[in-house]
């Protein structure tokens, strides 16, 4: 967590209150509780209208996959368009609702870049316009980095009336981002990935945009996000925003500065290491590789223990590791895709970092090639 986040959270920590509630200590709570909702709509391009807050991003993806497609569905609208190298947090809502809830999900093609090109969105709408109940497109992809072009694929949704959710998890603070100028109607974003508490989110709701609600009980939020606030880490997320993003450009300058000493360096080491993702268009932090020959989860293991912590984008289901879906979708074959890692770079990364990874890579991928595949 950021300083600034950490002071605003511990400042809230010993007051008692509940934000709904109508004698003094509440209405305390409520002060915090929209200060804070101000200063995150003022630095995210919104309205203080617009921000719902919610417990983090999978909340948040929750409320806009399954809210809007309930709320459409009433209108005979059942498709739900959704990039297949979203988040499991937007993926596997998506698939509920096509598994208990009658939805048609469409997964969009990605190219080898990870990248959702703007005809494809255009020619999966033209198949039944009038059916599609939404879009979610996330604004920079979590693994391989990609950010995609979510002003353009927005204005294509928008061309046929259809609302566009965008989960920005990944993207704010590392990016520009305004929710007015995107033209989206929903924007996920998450506390701890700029440096706030983790617990806490947002997301970002254009006045006319109703999705039917997730939770039920009190009415908080616009009646669409029922629950009694946690002003603490609001507090706390408020802040890390107002900091991640005040500080974003000198901070995605020195970022990309260590990624591509990263990424030169890795590929020396490692001549053979495949580079995922965008190689120009991509997160500032974040460099993403895939070692042939290699487990993932050995060769992660074999740099944990030297220090270096990393993660593989895999998935493990009853203890078998599952190749990444975002690599399969850009057209990786699965052995490949088991053998990646992604190395992501933050307010604390320094070079010393970048140093110690280049020391202990090569070693640690021969080791895991003598290892194998299992």
């Amino acid at each position: 967590m950021l300083p600034e986040a950490i002071e605003a959270m511990t400042a809230q920590l010993g007051q008692v209150g509940n934000a709904s509630a109508l004698h003094a200590a509440g209405r305390n709570v409520r002060r915090v509780v929209e200060e804070s909702r101000e200063s995150i709509a003022e630095v995210l391009g919104a309205r203080p209208s617009e921000v719902v807050f919610t417990s983090g991003g999978t909340e948040a993806n929750n409320l806009a996959i399954k809210g809007l497609y309930w709320a459409r569905r009433a209108e005979g609208a059942t498709r739900v368009l959704i990039s297949s190298v979203e988040h499991h947090a937007a993926l596997d809502p998506a698939a509920w609702l096509g598994d208990r809830q009658g939805a048609e999900v469409e997964l969009l093609d990605v190219d080898e870049h990870g990248l959702v090109h703007p005809e494809t969105l255009r020619a999966a709408i033209g198949a039944d316009p009038g059916r599609v109940a939404l879009i979610s497109v996330m604004w920079a992809n979590n693994e391989v980095g990609t950010v995609q072009p979510i002003e353009v694929l927005a204005a294509i949704a928008h061309d046929h009336g259809i609302p566009f959710h965008t989960d920005a998890v990944q993207a704010v603070g590392q990016l520009p981002v305004s929710f007015a100028d995107s033209g989206v109607d929903a924007m996920t974003v998450s506390g701890h990935k700029v440096g706030g508490p983790t617990g806490v989110g947002a997301l970002l709701l254009t006045r006319g945009s109703a999705p039917v609600p997730v939770l039920h009980g009190g009415g908080q939020e616009r009646d669409v996000r029922s629950g009694t606030l946690d002003a603490p880490a609001i507090a706390g997320l408020a802040a890390a925003l107002r900091v991640a993003i005040g500080q974003r450009d000198q901070q995605a300058k020195t970022l990309r500065g260590l990624r591509d000493d990263l990424i030169e360096r890795v590929r020396e080491a490692v001549p053979d290491a495949v580079l995922n993702g965008d190689p120009v268009n991509r997160l500032p932090g974040n460099a993403h590789f895939s070692f042939p020959g290699c487990e993932g989860d050995a060769l992660l293991m074999l740099l944990d223990a030297k220090g270096v912590e990393c993660s593989t984008g895999s998935a493990c289901s009853a203890g078998v590791a599952q190749p990444s879906h975002v690599l399969l979708a850009m057209g990786a074959d699965a052995a490949l895709a088991r053998g990646s890692l992604r190395f992501t770079l933050g307010h604390t990364s320094t070079q010393s970092d970048v140093d110690r990874l280049i020391e202990v890579i090569g070693p640690a991928v021969e080791r895991a090639r003598r290892a194998g595949l299992s």
